[in-house]
């Protein structure tokens, strides 16, 4: 087989909160209709609420992330500037 195009090279690590906004993207949660509650993000990603709730008010400061308050339960979406930084990342 022949070398692969990543071969012998280093990949950047993508930053663990711009792996959660991805996976928010991936799964989704891209408006408010169809934003997550901490718990379904818990669900999804499988990382420790601490983890996701300061990734979360970092992605919100950055304005990646918007919030919205659905039956006294706060959920989270990827905004539209985050969408474009996700689409970013891919290419």
């Amino acid at each position: 087989m022949g070398k692969t195009m990543w071969s012998g090279s280093s990949v950047p690590e993508i930053p663990e909160e711009l792996r959660l906004l991805c996976m928010l993207h991936n799964i989704g949660a891209t408006t408010p209709e169809r934003s997550l509650s901490l718990q379904e993000i818990c669900d999804w990603t499988a990382m420790e609420v601490s983890a996701i709730q300061s990734h979360l008010q970092n992605l919100m400061g950055l304005g990646y992330v918007g919030s919205t308050k659905a039956e006294g339960v706060d959920k989270y979406h990827v905004t539209l500037n985050g969408i474009r930084k996700v689409l970013s990342i891919y290419s």
